[in-house]
């Protein structure tokens, strides 16, 4: 395939050599079992160094669920009123939160309990606790119907290495491993645990179309390496040798299903026949996504799994896009180049409800910053990155928008721009449409503006240089963006919370902005935390302001040349847990939830009209 390279120019978003297009990767199946088990042998015998695995986790590690998206007005399901949804990336494919709404009744999970809240009387109305989901704010929900699926995940306290008696070894511990569990649960009455899934995997994303539920796990090898490093070299060897004897059960995850009809749990694994490799290589992790529909409960997970390592999840409904970095060896000294910074990226076909099907792969120079990262355009992926190293070395980073076009089973480069923020990194992207809009920053925040309406010859159109940065970028009406990011001062010193409106319809210009020193946002790393309601340019973002104590929530009113606020709600409770997290409208009532409790406000006047607590 023909790889078309396009350079930006001018300032600093052109000149220099442009990074060449990373080599095509793609998936290949396994012949069998047999063949599997070697390849994995193989590729972990590679990477282990005196220790095992270097990326394994040890120590005192804590619940770890993944933490990190446009809510419009959501259909009015049996009468009921019209309400936000949670502000998810694309449309067709929800995405796991703290709280879920559809107009009837209001779902949250907080400190390991299902409550749900009836919007009318403003109380809650029933409370669940949610078995393996004790730890206060771990936990997140997905909503179809009478159904919701609660995704937790916990790991077990470990040891840290005690220090070795003279004379003796130092015992070194075995890796933590994370329970990820999927409860379901019938609303349909008095709540009730309908079903389980269990798994020793890291839960990494999930994506829901109708009812039908995508869930991407990852798992690393379950090995208990003898190496102890007092003699590193001895250390490698037995460490080795333990990889080449290690059973296919170390790789493969096991699935524990218990589908609430009363019968004995089930236990599932991905069959052989549906794991792949990259063709280039063999990983040591292993990708699985489970199929789940939850109108009919939980049963086969249908798990499909990919002998590689993975991050970020991006997914539009119809297709679902997993990228993860090629494994690296041990290597006993520093090499004497720099490793090559790669992502791959897998491509798979959900658009039906039965298991998913893997359907390309390819690879790009570079590191993602995000699932904003991504986005699926006229059958085309576009995909930011930055290349090189963030720091004093000004030179040795830039970042590129490339443009993947599927070609059978390949992801091949047709396109690229090349050469945004040379010295800086990315901070924020947001695709809408044929357009990119991409936020480096430094010292400077330069917005630049591509366009993609041409695939094969992609250009840079805008650039706009202000102090700060915007790390969230939202899409608005008539050529409009809203960022939610820091404001700073001409040496690049951040100065406090700013959002900021641009008109990005011509040359982009920013026509608005509105600051709160000293503050931050959770909306700037959580796009979930942020409210968008196009009614009425309500704007609610969660405030952390200077000087300690609970954080509040910030409502503001953009329109399409003014940023101006309209009030504040704060929240009674305890320090660190009284702070809002999330905000959803019903009705005409603003909701925001903390910890400790929920408060509906009248959305127009910010009235107070109830406080619920969570007690």
């Amino acid at each position: 395939m023909l790889l078309v390279g396009v350079t930006g120019c001018g300032g600093s978003s052109g000149g220099g050599k442009a990074p060449e297009a990373a080599p095509p990767m793609r998936l290949v199946a396994y012949d069998g079992c047999d063949a599997l088990l070697d390849g994995l042998r193989q590729a972990t015998a590679e990477k282990v160094g005196p220790y095992g695995l270097s990326d394994m986790p040890l120590g005192l590690a804590e619940d770890g669920m993944s933490r990190g998206k446009v809510p419009q007005a959501a259909p009015v399901p049996g009468g009921a009123p019209e309400h936000s949804t949670t502000n998810s990336h694309e449309p067709g494919a929800d995405e796991p939160d703290l709280v879920k709404t559809d107009g009837r009744r209001i779902v949250t999970l907080t400190d390991g309990r299902l409550r749900v809240i009836d919007p009318v009387t403003r109380k809650v109305v029933h409370t669940l606790d949610i078995p393996g989901a004790q730890r206060r704010g771990i936990g997140q929900l997905l909503l179809s119907g009478d159904r919701v699926l609660v995704l937790s995940e916990s790991w077990p306290l470990v040891s840290l290495p005690r220090r070795a008696m003279p004379g003796k070894v130092r015992p070194w511990p075995h890796p933590a491993r994370p329970t990820t569990r999927l409860t379901l649960v019938d609303l349909s009455g008095t709540p009730k645990v309908i079903g389980n899934l269990t798994t020793e995997s890291d839960y990494l994303d999930a994506r829901q179309s109708g009812s039908t539920v995508r869930v991407v796990v990852r798992n690393r090898p379950d090995i208990d390496f003898p190496g102890h490093g007092a003699d590193p070299k001895k250390a490698v060897q037995e460490n080795k040798a333990a990889a080449m004897k290690a059973p296919l059960g170390a790789w493969l995850p096991e699935f524990q299903v218990d589908a609430g009809n009363g019968g004995p749990a089930k236990k599932y694994t991905p069959p052989c026949d549906q794991v792949s490799r990259p063709a280039s290589y063999t990983g040591s992790a292993m990708l699985s996504m489970l199929t789940l529909d939850l109108s009919r409960g939980l049963g086969d997970p249908q798990a499909i799994a990919v002998t590689a390592d993975g991050a970020t999840v991006y997914g539009n409904g119809k297709s679902l896009y997993v990228t993860g970095t090629p494994p690296r060896p041990f290597l006993w000294k520093e090499p004497s180049k720099a490793i090559e910074q790669k992502t791959d990226v897998y491509k798979f076909d959900v658009s039906g409800k039965g298991r998913p099907r893997y359907v390309a792969s390819g690879s790009v120079k570079g590191d993602l910053l995000n699932q904003y990262s991504m986005s699926e355009y006229g059958g085309n992926l576009r995909v930011a990155t930055t290349v090189g190293r963030f720091g004093a070395d000004r030179e040795r980073s830039e970042s590129s928008v490339h443009v993947l076009a599927q070609d059978g089973a390949r992801l091949g480069e047709i396109g690229r721009v090349d050469g945004l923020g040379k010295g800086e990194r990315i901070y924020s992207v947001r695709f809408i449409g044929a357009a990119a809009y991409v936020v480096t920053f430094r010292q400077v925040d330069p917005l630049y503006v591509l366009d993609l309406k041409d695939p094969r010859r992609p250009r840079l159109t805008g650039e706009l240089k202000i102090t700060g940065y915007s790390a969230y970028l939202h899409p608005m009406a008539d050529g409009k963006l809203l960022g939610v990011g820091r404001d700073a001062d001409t040496s690049g010193r951040t100065r406090g919370l700013q959002v900021s409106l641009f008109d990005v319809s011509g040359q982009p210009r920013k026509v608005a902005s509105y600051q709160v020193k000293g503050a931050s946002s959770q909306a700037e790393f959580e796009p979930h935390a942020f409210l968008y309601w196009p009614r009425s340019g309500l704007t609610v973002i969660p405030v952390d302001r200077p000087g300690g104590g609970t954080n509040d929530a910030l409502a503001l009113k953009v329109s399409g040349t003014s940023i101006s606020e309209i009030g504040t709600v704060k929240h009674p409770g305890r320090a660190y847990t009284g702070g809002v997290q999330r905000s959803v409208i019903v009705g005409g009532t603003l909701w925001t939830f903390s910890e400790d409790g929920a408060r509906a406000t009248d959305a127009a006047t910010l009235r107070s009209a109830a406080w619920v607590p969570f007690g």
